[in-house]
């Protein structure tokens, strides 16, 4: 039997009218399970002041202890209670110490939302080439006409360097943009 800590981490969207309600929900949820056998700790966060979207975290000692709080008649009520504001978007099990504070050795995602919820990805691939190509354009144009002898290194050289420089700033900077600006496209609501 393995003696594994899970961390279960669940995104839920809630109700921006319901939230003192959803408050009191939510710690209803952390008081229930602090009952069960093997319970290691829990907590939730708002995403931010004017989102809908929360974050709650509780950790079980094994994967019989999460199961046990995870099919009992107190969850079941506590979620029915909860559908008519709070709806889970997403949940991912980690294993190991890992779930808490470093990278996962093991994780699994289930996505609880609709298959809607996830663009295409064609709509994905455009997008990403909609950030890409101005991005790529511009650093070639400008490191050709600033760096002497930048056309004269061999073309791996010059690939490898032109993807170290521009992948941080496609993931951290000018992705998030780009998707941002065509939220409504990407996940039009149904």
């Amino acid at each position: 039997m393995d003696n594994t800590p899970i961390t279960v981490s669940i995104e839920r969207t809630v109700d921006p009218a319901r939230i003192a309600e959803a408050t009191a929900w939510m710690q209803t949820g952390i008081n229930l399970a602090t009952g069960y056998p093997g319970f290691l700790g829990s907590g939730w966060v708002r995403a931010g002041p004017n989102t809908t979207t929360w974050h709650m975290l509780y950790r079980f000692t094994d994967a019989a202890a999460l199961s046990h709080w995870e099919q009992s008649p107190e969850r079941a009520w506590w979620l029915q209670s909860g559908s008519g504001f709070a709806r889970e978007k997403r949940s991912e099990r980690r294993t190991g110490i890992e779930g808490w504070f470093d990278e996962p050795t093991e994780v699994t995602v289930e996505h609880t939302g609709g298959v809607d919820d996830v663009p295409p990805r064609w709509k994905q691939a455009v997008t990403i080439w909609l950030g890409f190509f101005p991005l790529n354009l511009l650093f070639t144009y400008l490191v050709t006409m600033l760096v002497p002898g930048w056309d004269l290194l061999p073309l791996v050289v010059r690939v490898l360097l032109t993807t170290v420089c521009l992948t941080p700033v496609m993931v951290y900077a000018l992705l998030p943009l780009v998707t941002r600006t065509l939220r409504r496209w990407l996940t039009p609501s149904r």
